[in-house]
């Protein structure tokens, strides 16, 4: 079995920093594409930010510049740097992986982290 941890959020003030980390474990063969996608009430959940395993990276019009996506394959882990934060990014972020493991190909969602960004 896979199980992704997030961790590193918290309530911050607008214009602040914060790095979320999420953390892959169980039977891992390897992992190709690691995303971090938000939810904020009331709202539908949102890709953020993705990385493939060779590091390429997109991002959401609305983090361009402001959020950073990086990996350790080696940890099986997964950043996410986010400068410069608006009150409008307050939401759930929720790690998500495509994991092979020695069995199978499957998509796995972490437990989510809240961030709040106060004005």
């Amino acid at each position: 079995q896979v199980q992704l941890v997030e961790s590193g959020g918290g309530l911050v003030q607008a214009g602040g920093s914060l790095r979320l980390s999420c953390v892959a474990s169980g039977r891992i063969r390897s992992i190709n594409n690691m995303d971090w996608y938000r939810q904020a009430p009331g709202k539908e959940r949102e890709l953020v930010a993705g990385i493939t395993y060779g590091g390429s990276t997109n991002y959401a019009y609305s983090v361009k510049g402001r959020f950073t996506i990086s990996r350790d394959n080696a940890k099986n882990t997964v950043y996410l740097q986010m400068n410069s934060l608006k009150p409008e990014d307050t939401a759930v972020y929720y790690c998500n992986a495509e994991v092979r493991s020695v069995f199978t190909l499957g998509n796995y969602w972490g437990q989510g982290t809240q961030v709040t960004v106060s004005s």
